[in-house]
């Protein structure tokens, strides 16, 4: 699962992007990858690890929401 938001304000000089993605890793967890900052610009990243996919997606879920709200 995927996710891929921008915000764009030309008033204000703002283009950023939030980016997240849950996918397996080697070690049988679940991560959710997440990426931000401004568009054109390499971003920050944070990864949080989860034991099964049903938890990843959860946060997956509530954070996009947060991000719309925004």
């Amino acid at each position: 699962m995927q996710t891929y938001l921008e915000k764009r304000q030309p008033a204000q000089k703002m283009a950023r992007f939030y980016r997240m993605a849950v996918m397996p890793n080697l070690f049988g967890e679940w991560t959710l990858y997440r990426e931000w900052g401004r568009i054109g610009q390499g971003g920050q990243v944070r990864m949080d690890w989860f034991e099964d996919e049903n938890q990843a997606v959860a946060a997956l879920v509530t954070l996009e929401a947060s991000k719309r709200q925004r």
